[in-house]
């Protein structure tokens, strides 16, 4: 023991360090003290590369840091998102034997609820936005809101250290098959740490309860299954992922050329049964989704839920790049906000690069197939009116099987976003935002261009 303390003494000091950091952020901070919050961000984000620059030959190691730094966070109430508000709502709802998607909450405020909270303070909780609108979480996800919140029984606090486990060990699914997938990519297998141990993650998903974790587990067994030529698994497990998040629907296109040019799908050689299999994939990818939602369906569900996806992109702004950019030109020709004609035109704008991505991009293979997932994924939200932070934990879990490692700077910078929040209102700062983006897309241009000036900073070797 004396000497593994010799050995780690270091190591156990940047542990005790993040721990320390971790619960201030958890315990002691509001959100709108964004110097507090951008200083222990930044500390923990040197953690986590010292961490991992130090001991990534050591797998259990770091395992176990990433789950006692989680663990840390087990009994904290979020303090960067109200969205949990909303969970609890739509898991009680469901145990009640109520649809959640045929009503908003400001409709049910009589509602009988055996939380111990009123329901005037859970729709205080989730603000008036979410309070006002139909609910835009798929079936799997409303599930595991039902789940959390029978086994939370009366006490919200409960509920949210249930969803915390399932985040958790959504996480550890992660790690397990991003592992795996790596080495099977012949890809060093320390480099899913960037991803599990990243405090972006810790924070965002663990900490603020947000199951992009789960959609991202889902989705990385699905392409670890693919890899392995298990197509009907990896379409299954995918079609999952759909129902908790919605977003890898944007993968589907991208398959193509996997399909159609990749011969070696099970030691194919017929261009036409690999195009059978695409369509089998594709058909059961939807099977899986639609009988999700089977238990919800009806014309008012659909009304709803449609009108709920479309309001994010054609009424909500929130740390958008492009958009904004647009929006600036909108008010000088216009006079006016055009989020409305924007909001159109953008999802048409992101539809062509993917086709593109789709048709045009050699993705024959599984690693140039994730590569084409980044940058599919990171031109829709540089195309979005709404970028929350934790959207960004997808393009991030793809960059660590990718040469693209943009997606680590943003999974920084996208923290800028919070100086919104202030003690006066919401407000955001053009010029926080102006630094992330142009960081950013300035990054990936340089990775695309000129590669080489990178190489000496550690994470690209």
């Amino acid at each position: 023991m004396q000497d593994f303390f010799k050995n780690h003494k270091f190591s156990i000091l940047l542990i005790l360090t993040g721990i320390a950091f971790y619960w201030s952020f958890a315990y002691d901070l509001n959100r709108a003290d964004f110097i507090k919050l951008i200083s222990l961000y930044t500390g923990l984000f040197f953690i986590s590369f010292k961490l991992i620059q130090l001991k990534k030959s050591n797998f259990w190691f770091l395992a176990g840091v990433a789950v006692l730094f989680r663990f840390v966070f087990i009994a904290a109430t979020p303090n960067l998102s109200q969205d949990f508000y909303r969970f609890i709502w739509d898991g009680q709802l469901i145990l009640d034997g109520i649809n959640p998607y045929l009503s908003v909450p400001n409709d049910l405020k009589e509602f009988s609820t055996a939380l111990e909270l009123t329901n005037q303070k859970l729709i205080n909780g989730m603000g008036s936005l979410s309070a006002g609108n139909f609910t835009s979480y798929p079936p799997a996800n409303q599930l595991l809101f039902a789940i959390s919140t029978f086994l939370g029984g009366k006490s919200v606090l409960g509920s949210v250290v249930a969803m915390r486990f399932f985040i958790i060990l959504a996480d550890l699914g992660t790690l397990y098959f991003g592992r795996k997938l790596l080495l099977k990519l012949n890809l060093p297998g320390h480099q899913i740490f960037w991803f599990i141990l990243n405090p972006f993650i810790i924070i965002e998903l663990t900490g603020n309860l947000h199951f992009e974790g789960v959609m991202l587990f889902f989705l990385t067994w699905s392409i670890y299954l693919l890899h392995q030529k298990k197509w009907i698994w990896s379409a299954i497990l995918l079609g999952i992922s759909v129902s908790v998040k919605l977003l890898p629907l944007l993968f589907l296109p991208l398959l193509w050329n996997y399909f159609i040019k990749n011969r070696k799908i099970e030691n194919s050689d017929i261009p036409g049964l690999n195009f059978k299999k695409l369509l089998g994939y594709y058909l059961i990818v939807g099977v899986a989704v639609i009988v999700s939602f089977l238990p919800f369906i009806s014309s008012e569900f659909i009304s709803n839920f449609s009108a709920s996806i479309a309001l994010w992109f054609q009424k909500f702004e929130f740390n958008a790049s492009v958009y904004y950019v647009i929006r600036w030109i909108g008010f000088q020709l216009k006079g006016y906000n055009i989020i409305a004609t924007a909001g159109k035109i953008l999802p048409l704008m992101v539809i062509l690069i993917l086709c593109g991505l789709a048709f045009f991009r050699r993705n024959n293979s599984s690693q140039k197939l994730i590569e084409t997932m980044l940058l599919g994924v990171s031109a829709y939200f540089l195309l979005a009116t709404t970028v929350h932070p934790w959207y960004i934990a997808t393009p991030l879990l793809l960059s660590v099987f990718a040469r693209f490692r943009f997606a680590l700077v943003w999974s920084f910078l996208v923290m800028l976003s919070y100086s919104a929040y202030t003690k006066n209102g919401f407000q955001e700062n053009y010029w926080l935002i102006a630094i992330e983006y142009v960081l950013v897309i300035g990054i990936f241009l340089i990775e695309i261009f000129k590669p080489k000036l990178l190489t000496r900073i550690p994470y690209y070797k």
